[in-house]
């Protein structure tokens, strides 16, 4: 397939770029700055210019594919009003692509996050939360997978809250950057509370196997570890920067805050039974250990 690429620079979007060309396919790249059109030529995918804001890039970069996969995200979660803004893009653009194709049979896969469920790991079967900091992305990825009776090979790939390589990424980076610029290796709580995990490599494959084989209107959780307690991460970060560990408040999270606060392990079972997929790469707490003081 020539496939569409949005958010194919990132730390997933290049892995995912790696693994469509190396299994045959070719690839479209969203490129929003001349430095990431140089990265998208440099992994052997032809670039289009543009940013995710623009609709009309959009819509001709997926008219001229076989498929497209969405990975772009502002991620800028400094404020609850930046949160609001690029849930707010990302809902425009998965619109805009959807409608492009319409009535073509061509897929569409698109991204979000693993559902929380007190009391349980999430399932595939679980919806998407509709409420909250990014309840919108939930809604969009809802009206995506509605695609499926309008002629859209729709599915979303749902990723856990730390996509990691080199021991960067994801929500365990964050924890990182936080305890470089504080001095404090935090957790909030009394960190017992499990994030899910995957690496990087594995998650491309999933999102591969997404575009190749999935029925129209599914989810697909891109789930290697179900969850480890976020003080056993901040153990290894503090160790990795020479840090103290100890419980910090919520708000140093900011508006991330409270779902850094949830325990919300994630299952991928069904995923791994139904498109054979399954992670070979580090685990997230092996992967930490790349940290560099």
């Amino acid at each position: 397939m020539h496939v569409f690429v949005t958010g194919g620079t990132g730390l997933i979007g290049s892995a995912v770029i790696a693994e469509l060309l190396g299994n045959g396919h070719s690839v479209l790249a969203l490129a929003r700055s001349d430095a990431s059109a140089l990265a998208a030529e440099a992994a052997g995918a032809l670039p289009l210019r543009g940013a995710l804001a623009d609709l009309d890039v959009l819509r001709s970069g997926a008219a001229q594919a076989d498929g497209v996969i969405h990975l772009a995200f502002a991620n800028d979660f400094s404020s609850p009003d930046a949160v609001a803004r690029a849930v707010a893009e990302e809902s425009a653009a998965l619109a805009t692509l959807g409608e492009e194709l319409i009535g073509s049979d061509r897929p569409l896969v698109t991204c979000s996050g693993t559902p929380q469920v007190p009391g349980r790991a999430s399932t595939e079967a679980d919806p998407l939360p509709t409420g909250g900091p990014v309840g919108g992305r939930g809604r969009a990825v809802t009206a995506v997978l509605g695609l499926a009776s309008r002629g859209v090979r729709s599915t979303a790939v749902r990723l856990p809250r730390t996509v990691h390589n080199q021991g960067t990424g994801g929500f365990a980076g964050l924890l990182t950057d936080i305890a470089r610029r504080t001095g404090v290796s935090g957790y909030p709580g009394d960190g017992t509370q499990r994030w899910p995990a995957v690496h990087a490599l594995d998650a491309a494959v999933l999102f591969r196997l997404a575009l190749e084989q999935a029925e129209a209107g599914t989810s697909w959780h891109a789930v290697g570890d179900e969850g480890d307690q976020v003080r056993d991460i901040a153990a290894v970060i503090g160790r990795r920067l020479g840090l103290p560990v100890e419980s910090v408040p919520s708000r140093t999270y900011g508006a991330l805050g409270p779902i850094f606060s949830n325990d919300q392990p994630s299952s991928s079972a069904r995923t791994r039974q139904t498109l054979g997929w399954e992670p070979k790469h580090l685990s997230l707490l092996e992967d930490l250990e790349n940290i560099q003081p």
